[in-house]
């Protein structure tokens, strides 16, 4: 490509004022000479020329294709119905035809669900990061391939900085139809053992007015009913325990509906204690018999109601009244009045003595089998005739004593039951192939478990130390000593009394944590990583099905990685919900936000990014019609429209690389020289002549 360039000698100022000068002269010049003067005014304009050093410039030039961007919208809303494939088949026939534009390169840009958060589809923004390294000017146009349903819509093209059309091919059918379940409140955090209020709203279009809503609680339905669509409607739950209560709301689907991921709404309510409620009755004094109450003074969320039971109510002797005790042991209103107020009753070595009538068994029988813990921590009394296994309390307790009682050193030992419960796996200071690094117990009362009750904790002899058992809703604990105070106090470096102790505390009091057969997933704070931990008693745990919100299915195959817990990670593929399941146990687990921004409108919509792409000079369309997909036409538009009724274009820049250039001064050089020099002596032949001849 040749071109004409100047450089100038003097700055562009002064050669315009000499320029002036020059044409000034000029003028003088013919009309003082006539057409004589002409010559001087062309050697002044020779001059001038020379002073604004003119040259040929001769680029070699390779031309460079244009970028058309291709985004294809590959976010959850996608997947919906035959979204997907439509998105695949009208990719494909795009690369086809781009294919015939030798003067375009496109670039296609698949956009998935972000990886974390809620933040919905964002097209606009994988645009921006695609196209940063290319030039504004070389940019043709641009293509999304997208259902309507974007969230980072902006006001327009240039205000991304881009002067290209935008055409928008819209998936999907305009005549969808869908169903689903919007919450409207949606409390985080309930008190174990209320009720509280959720409030809902079924939404549809082209429904029925009315739908079947079931209710379940992590896992189990609770409630079922026929409610009208488009209304707010309430439901109350119980809050049954601490820790995570799921709630799931699920609507039924209508026939033919676009997808029922959205059918399902998920709440999540942290279920917490007012207060743990604790009646501590104490009987003999003894060494120990305030490291129960020192541990459960120490933690805030315990009601402690602490009784020590000195005699018998019958005993007479000669203390003086003002020397009793002033405050009488409240039993009618303890064990029959406000029982149930009560999470655990714990007796620390105590001795039936008649303070408690046998009706006052019968019902703290039936407080533990209707919800209630039991413990009792039993001491030498526990082994005579005084003992509370000779009461009603028999038929729930774990273990019978034999009436002995050994007395002398022993470690506490996890058995093999008891290195797989909760209450005692992992014990600091525990290993498996070692003697525990714990202090000794210098007494244990001798007994034999129920049938079908495996000790988790032995002790001299090989005696039963610790025992659980279950009885219909409610828990029963037994242990044979009375020694735990030696760890606590530091005897031969003491032990793990306190993760002892509270562990089984709060196994009584069902904490989820700590149970014995449990399915349990979280996100481990890596990407959509999910890792899920199977609590078992058994030797091996059964494979985990993980399904996920769009119903996806897959099977998860679960490791040792210590007795009695087993577990796994995975990669979740889909932002929601993901419910696992391993035999009658449920877990759950939300990979990014419970109910996903991208499902809370489904509909494929034309209209959204109508604004900014005809605004731009594009087009905006649908795919499908009933004659199948129709893929626009693709040409090169130089000037006037950028779209018609079957085709979108694209406008070229002409953008090119330069390889190379080469300069040839015009008034430069011997020619150059002699040509001007020529040019004054033909002014002075001339005007010489002219003066002979006058």
């Amino acid at each position: 490509m040749l071109s004409l360039s100047f450089t100038p000698l003097l700055p562009w100022p002064v050669l315009a004022g000499f320029g002036i000068v020059v044409a000034l002269l000029g003028v003088m010049a013919v009309l003082a000479r006539g057409r004589v003067g002409l010559l001087r005014v062309a050697v002044l304009a020779l001059v001038l020329a020379a002073l604004a050093n003119p040259a040929l410039v001769r680029e070699d030039r390779e031309p460079v294709k244009d970028v058309a961007a291709v985004i294809v919208d590959r976010s959850g809303s996608q997947a919906l119905g035959d979204r997907p494939q439509m998105t695949d088949q009208v990719r494909a026939e795009l690369q086809r035809r781009f294919g015939a534009l030798t003067t375009i390169e496109p670039r296609f840009i698949d956009v998935p669900d972000a990886p974390e958060g809620d933040d919905g589809t964002k097209l606009f923004a994988a645009l921006g990061q695609a196209l940063a390294d290319v030039p504004p000017e070389r940019l043709a146009g641009v293509v999304m391939l997208t259902d309507g349903v974007v969230h980072d819509i902006p006001a327009s093209m240039a205000a991304l900085g881009l002067k290209a059309p935008l055409h928008v091919l819209v998936t999907g059918h305009a005549d969808e139809r869908d169903r689903q379940i919007k919450l409207l409140e949606a409390p985080r955090f309930g008190i174990v053992g209320r009720e509280l209020t959720i409030r809902a709203e079924v939404m549809e279009r082209g429904g029925t007015g009315s739908a079947v809503v079931t209710v379940r609680r992590d896992g189990e339905e609770i409630d079922r009913r026929t409610v009208p669509t488009g209304r707010p409607f309430p439901l109350t739950t119980r809050i049954e325990h601490g820790g995570p209560n799921v709630v799931e709301i699920e609507v039924e689907p209508l026939p033919g509906e676009l997808t029922t991921v959205n059918n399902r709404a998920i709440l999540p309510i942290e279920g917490i204690r007012e207060k743990l409620r604790v009646l501590l009755v104490s009987g003999e004094p003894h060494q120990g018999e305030r490291t129960w109450r020192n541990l459960l003074k120490s933690d805030a969320n315990v009601d402690l109601v602490h009784f020590t039971i000195l005699r018998p109510p019958e005993k007479q002797d000669g203390t003086p009244i003002s020397e009793l005790s002033l405050i009488a042991f409240p039993t009618r209103e303890l064990f029959v009045q406000k029982i149930k107020d009560f999470d655990l009753i714990i007796f620390d070595r105590y001795a039936n003595q008649s303070v408690l009538p046998q009706a006052y068994f019968d019902n703290i029988v039936r407080y533990v089998r209707e919800g209630g813990a039991l413990l009792i921590a039993a001491g030498p009394e526990f082994a005579g005739p005084a003992s509370l296994a000779r009461t009603r309390l028999a038929g729930i307790l774990p273990g019978d004593p034999n009436g002995g009682v050994v007395e002398r050193a022993y470690k506490a030992t996890p058995t093999a039951t008891g290195q797989r419960h909760p209450v005692t796996r992992a014990l600091p200071g525990w290993q498996a192939d070692k003697p525990p690094a714990w202090g000794d117990w210098l007494r244990i009362v001798a007994a034999q478990t129920r049938a079908g009750v495996q000790p988790i904790l032995s002790g001299a002899d090989n005696l039963p130390l610790l025992a659980l058992t279950r009885e219909d809703k409610g828990r029963v604990a037994l242990l044979l000593s009375d020694h735990a105070w030696l760890w606590a106090r530091g005897y031969q470096e003491g032990g793990p009394y306190l993760d002892l102790l509270r562990r089984l505390a709060h196994w009584l009091m069902k904490e989820p944590a700590l149970e014995e057969e449990a399915l349990r997933a979280q996100m481990t704070g890596h990407g959509r990583e999910v890792r899920v931990e199977r609590q078992t008693m058994g030797d091996t745990a059964e494979p985990v099905t993980v399904t996920g919100p769009t119903g996806r299915a897959r099977t998860l195959t679960l490791t040792q990685a210590e007795p009695g817990l087993f577990s796994a990670t995975f990669e979740a593929s889909e932002l929601g919900l993901h419910t696992l399941r391993a035999g009658s146990l449920v877990a759950f687990v939300s990979v990014g936000p419970t109910n996903p921004r991208e499902l809370a409108d489904v509909f494929s919509d034309p209209e959204r990014l109508r604004p900014v792409a005809e605004a731009s000079g594009g087009s905006v369309r649908r795919v499908a019609d009933s004659g199948g997909l129709q893929v626009p036409r693709l040409q090169s538009v130089r000037s006037g429209r950028l779209a018609g009724a079957d085709w979108i274009g694209f406008r070229p820049s002409d953008s090119a690389n330069i390889l190379g250039v080469e300069v040839y001064p015009l008034a430069l050089g011997l020619w150059a020289l002699a040509g001007l020099a020529a040019a004054v002596l033909a002014m002075w032949l001339v005007e010489g002549r002219r003066g002979r001849a006058t």
